[in-house]
């Protein structure tokens, strides 16, 4: 019931509205992975997402971030938040064995490739954990996602949003072709996810 409300709130304050470009809303497992500008992103595509693609959908969000108090409480009990190390990352606090658990537990993630926000709205090169993932798991559709006008609504430092329409739109599942290579790939990622932004 939290969850829901809070779906709700973030696309009335947002305005939000998906669209589906390449793909459509069904039930099979997948990666959204999406441009990054601003600490709601996660919480605006997840609330975008149908009810049923919902509850079997989590976010990867950092554990220093959504560390303690209320933000602890909303990652782990309404959003289902895959906490991960961002700083002290060593071969046991490895990001990428969450994220891979709960892919081989038949739910589907929702990551942001450039690693950190870029509140100036440009995209960053992708770091390389799209590639691990898609080489690892071949079998799980891999959807570009972007979020257009988020970094308006909650600039960085402020702490309460301004109203502002956003728009979160799915592209096509692309996934790893065979013998290509790191760079490759995430090129293809990345542009694949910037031809989604509206002109």
């Amino acid at each position: 019931m939290t969850a829901s409300l809070l779906a709700w709130v973030a696309r009335i304050l947002t305005g939000a509205r998906a669209r589906w470009q390449g793909c459509t809303p069904v039930g099979e497992q997948r990666v959204y992975f999406a441009n990054h500008t601003s600490n709601l992103d996660f919480v605006l595509l997840w609330a975008s997402l149908p009810d049923d693609l919902r509850r079997k959908t989590r976010p990867i969000a950092a554990r220093d971030y959504w560390k303690g108090g209320v933000r602890e409480w909303l990652a782990s009990r309404v959003f289902r938040a895959v906490l991960i190390e961002r700083r002290a990352v060593t071969r046991d606090s490895n990001p990428l064995t969450p994220m891979l658990d709960t892919l081989r537990g038949g739910e589907s993630l929702i990551i942001f490739p450039e690693g950190t926000r870029n509140p100036d709205g440009e995209v960053n090169e992708f770091r390389p954990g799209l590639f691990h993932i898609a080489k690892a798991l071949p079998e799980i559709a891999l959807v570009p996602v972007f979020i257009e006008n988020l970094n308006r609504v909650l600039p960085k430092g402020e702490i309460l949003p301004v109203p502002m329409l956003c728009s979160v739109t799915f592209g096509e599942s692309l996934r790893l072709a065979q013998g290509e290579l790191k760079p490759d790939f995430l090129t293809r990622a990345r542009d694949a996810m910037l031809a989604l932004r509206p002109k």
